[in-house]
């Protein structure tokens, strides 16, 4: 049995906004809001990076267009005692998809975490 620290995508559509941060303050907030409501505090909400397709650099993922704003957000979450990387996924899709309905989640990057280790 192991621990691991999974993240996950989230496409968050939100709508009557004027700009990008007004967008990402929102996502962020319905998204805890939505986890806290569900006792899920311990999830992680933050924006996700996209890669700038000329430069490379990151940039917040959020488009806007017509008030409308899609925004991708990165959800964390520990997972304790699972018997490998595809179950600590299972679970943290469980646990945050159940607090999340109808929103898109995806397995972004599962790291092991052993607790010797701090």
């Amino acid at each position: 049995m192991s621990d691991y620290l999974v993240a996950l995508e989230a496409a968050w559509l939100v709508r009557d906004v004027d700009d990008v941060d007004d967008a990402i303050g929102v996502a962020v907030s319905e998204a805890g809001k939505r986890l806290n409501e569900r006792d899920k505090s311990y999830v992680e909400v933050d924006v996700g990076a996209t890669g700038c397709p000329a430069c490379g650099e990151p940039f917040d993922s959020a488009f806007v267009a017509a008030g409308t704003a899609i925004v991708g957000l990165v959800l964390e979450i520990e997972i304790f005692n699972a018997d490998g990387r595809e179950h600590a996924q299972r679970i943290a899709k469980s646990e945050v998809g159940g607090a999340l309905r109808d929103v898109p989640l995806d397995i972004v990057e599962t790291i092991e975490h052993d607790p010797e280790d701090e």
